[in-house]
């Protein structure tokens, strides 16, 4: 988000195509939290989950690992002191953006809406501070290495870690559960750290390249639409020429019918740990390793798109854009927003009021005062910190 990315010029062209795709990725959330999932008639998927299902927080997450890269100053990779300070800055905003997290899961109803993003966010940002260092080929090899990892820790351990209690953990549930927490944002969660580090890690690496390139924006376009197009074949032909779609209606326990509906829009409560064969589909938030790689080839394909037209269509992109600039605020106050649970009997006027209302803010805010409300505390905090540990002077040995 922009308040957890930060740190790169907002003049720059190639931030105005990375705004208006976080902005994108803000209006998806937006939709699939507020409008149906199914057809209230036909049962099929809307077009709105179909289309941002899944997507966008991945493409959020892929976003943020970009920011991550920008701020500690893209290809120029920082070193000691600088590099010292960027680790200290990230830790810095990790917190204050849980805090942020866990202080909207006490205002969130318990049967909420929405699943908060930004407790799993801080920890994203945690687990990334090992890797600020690396260079675009290492990161892409140890986001492989998550790809594979997490989803196999998700469903192996997940009948041996602790169940969690809340889907919007708060500052009780930390002191009261501390390992049913740490469980639910590292593996049993709707935004699994040791998954979404995939997503992170790409971004991360993706941000060290040299993005004003055309050649480079071409292939992310071109890799992300193969990547995607690659996933959703291969579980298409494991499912349904290799015997999956069997495997799973043998030991599932389900019918036909239930099983159909758990490959369309996901187990009901958890991916199910009955057969490895569940690692194959790719429905949305599954986080399987083709359900990450789905998401992930949209993701770039979306970024890529944006960073190609970006330097072409400016003024078209800039409600796009303004929003993308001050997410972690519009992200906070629809949460809180949902918390009234308003939106229920009239959906899809409820999100054209809440998206008016963000672009307003956010074009009005952005022109009249800059940088976002909350954004603003974030990065001021960060380059407090960052400041601090650059200009602290040397410890002089003593004799």
């Amino acid at each position: 988000m922009a308040g957890a990315t930060g740190g790169a010029r907002r003049s720059s062209r190639r931030l105005v195509g990375i705004d208006a795709a976080r902005g994108l990725a803000l209006i998806g959330l937006m939709a699939v939290h507020i409008l149906p999932t199914e057809d209230e008639i036909t049962g099929e998927l809307t077009w709105s989950y179909i289309l941002f299902g899944g997507n966008s927080a991945a493409l959020f997450a892929l976003l943020a690992g970009v920011g991550l890269a920008l701020s500690s100053d893209g290809r120029r990779r920082h070193r000691e002191r600088e590099l010292a300070a960027d680790r200290v800055g990230v830790a810095v905003r990790a917190v204050l953006i849980a805090v942020v997290g866990l202080w909207i899961g006490t205002v969130m109803p318990e049967d909420a809406p929405a699943d908060n993003i930004l407790i799993y966010y801080g920890v994203f940002f945690l687990l990334a501070i090992p890797f600020l260092h690396m260079g675009p080929k290492a990161l892409f090899v140890c986001a492989a290495v998550f790809w594979i990892v997490g989803p196999l820790l998700m469903q192996g351990l997940r009948d041996v870690l602790p169940a969690y209690t809340s889907d919007n953990p708060t500052f009780v549930d930390v002191v009261k559960e501390p390992g049913a927490t740490a469980s639910q944002l590292m593996l049993t969660g709707s935004y699994p750290a040791l998954c979404y580090l995939t997503y992170l890690l790409m971004g991360m690496g993706v941000g060290r390249l040299h993005l004003r390139e055309k050649a480079v924006q071409i292939r992310l376009l071109v890799t992300g639409i193969g990547v995607a197009t690659f996933a959703q074949v291969t579980s298409y032909l494991l499912l349904y020429a290799l015997g999956g779609y069997e495997r799973l209606l043998s030991s599932s326990g389900m019918d036909q019918e239930e099983l159909e509906e758990a490959l369309l829009s996901g187990p009901e409560d958890e991916l199910l740990t009955d057969t490895v064969w569940w690692l194959v589909v790719d429905t949305a938030h599954t986080n399987t390793p083709l359900a990450i790689a789905a998401s992930l080839g949209v993701g770039l394909a979306v970024l890529g798109f944006f960073l190609l037209v970006a330097p072409r269509a400016r003024a078209l992109l800039v409600l796009l854009s303004a929003m993308g600039a001050m997410t972690l605020t519009l992200y906070t106050a629809h949460l809180v927003g949902l918390s009234f649970e308003a939106h229920y009997d009239r959906p899809y006027l409820w999100f054209t009021v809440n998206l008016a209302a963000n672009v307003l803010f956010a074009v009005i805010w952005q022109r009249s005062l800059g940088q976002g409300p909350l954004e603003r505390v974030v990065s001021s905090s960060v380059r407090t910190t960052r400041r601090a540990v650059l200009h602290r002077p040397h410890r002089l040995d003593r004799q």
